[in-house]
């Protein structure tokens, strides 16, 4: 790290299921016009702009902010998957922490339509063409069923193999999830389910059932980031830092160990992770609080062992024993994460952002973790790219 980054502000708006939005101009515009009061700065403060979606047409980031100014500013948009708004996140530290700007905008949005995520163009060669391809030779391809919900229900099933977990610890995920999404008033599912409900529950792809998928969601997220310097000459005081950052990408052993739990970005999550607690000089231990990637409720189960929340086949006891939740080691997806609050692919890293800068601010009302000083997120896209932001209170 070079300079010090602060999240001066974020803002966001209730996620809702598809058809029940605005258009993502709108959405994107109202995110941006939360942070910027939520920081007290102008837009004509913020000196470039990082945009991330993922169902869109190109220049989607400068029909948000041209809503807002035109100010003339560099606009990039970014399209990483599901880690597309981390990946703008990244992007806007990156420049902020470098000297090229003073104050940079990271927003994502998503305006996404009902049923399984499925590629648009049937033309040419999917970038995940290399992920089905493990896939099918590891487990079958069932062309018939989500496939989402194949790479990660593969993973699951690998999990379960590797140490002989029961099926229904992914489903206490679900419950969870459920239960922390009650409190929030942006989350889509807020209406809490039992476990028999949860396994009950059509089957999508064993083990994993519909109320252990996330939906497609529509919404927007955005954060302002900015050095100490601009801070101090607008007056600011900001509470939550950017105390580490790191993004990664697939190596040779996502496709080479015939595991889908690498498949799905389980290396990827590591590697970023231990950059993160190395730069920072943090261990696992002292996190309080974290937002990761559940997209299903098999993705969180590997992704406690991939941040190092717990070690090595230990996530069923770590679950049974209530350690992802409030009284326990660590709270996780205190939003309700993906599984509740909704997916917006754009918008999901800028939410979890939302949601642990006012975690580490004391304002997260019902949702909060008492005494929340250092808090981790985790934001994860098949194709692939992973990125793994810490947050330190001031």
């Amino acid at each position: 790290m070079n300079r010090k980054v602060w999240v001066a502000g974020v803002g966001m708006i209730p996620f809702c299921k598809p058809g029940a939005s605005d258009p993502y101009s709108v959405m994107g515009m109202r995110a941006v016009q939360e942070a910027l009061a939520d920081a007290g700065v102008p837009y004509d403060a913020v000196q470039q702009a990082y945009a991330g979606y993922v169902f869109g047409d190109s220049t989607s980031g400068q029909a948000v902010v041209y809503g807002l100014g035109l100010t003339g500013i560099p606009v990039f948009n970014v399209n990483n998957n599901c880690a597309s708004g981390s990946s703008a996140l990244f992007l806007a530290r990156q420049a902020v922490e470098s000297g090229a700007v003073e104050c940079a905008l990271a927003v994502g949005f998503e305006q996404m339509v009902p049923g399984a995520l499925k590629g648009v163009y049937e033309d040419r060669p999917s970038p995940l063409a290399g992920f089905v391809s493990a896939m099918t030779a590891a487990q079958g391809y069932d062309t018939a069923t989500p496939r989402a919900a194949q790479f990660f229900g593969g993973a699951a099933r690998d999990y379960m193999k590797q140490h002989d977990i029961r099926a229904d610890t992914f489903a206490r995920i679900s419950v969870k999830a459920r239960q922390h999404a009650a409190r929030n008033p942006y989350a889509v599912f807020r209406k809490t389910v039992t476990l028999p409900e949860v396994l009950d529950a059509p089957m999508i792809f064993d083990p994993l059932t519909r109320l252990q998928c996330c939906p497609p969601t529509c919404g927007a997220a955005a954060a302002i980031l900015c050095s100490d310097e601009f801070a101090r000459r607008h007056g600011l005081r900001p509470a939550v830092s950017i105390a580490a950052q790191a993004m990664t990408t697939d190596t040779p052993t996502t496709f080479d160990a015939a595991d889908m739990r690498r498949l799905v970005g389980l290396d990827m999550t590591r590697a970023a992770a231990d950059r993160v607690y190395e730069a920072a000089g943090v261990d696992p231990a002292d996190i309080d609080v974290v937002e990761l990637h559940d997209c299903f409720t098999a993705n969180e189960l590997i992704t406690y062992e991939g941040l190092r929340l717990t070690s090595e086949g230990t996530a069923e006891k770590f679950i049974v024993d209530g350690d992802n939740t409030y009284g326990g080691r660590v709270v996780t997806n205190p939003s309700g994460g993906l599984l509740s609050k909704g997916h917006p692919l754009g918008a999901t890293g800028l939410a979890q952002c939302a949601e642990l800068v006012w975690q580490l601010r004391g304002q997260a009302d019902l949702r909060q973790v008492e005494g929340a000083r250092l808090a981790l997120q985790h934001n994860l896209g098949l194709g692939g790219a992973c990125v793994v932001t810490l947050y330190q209170a001031a």
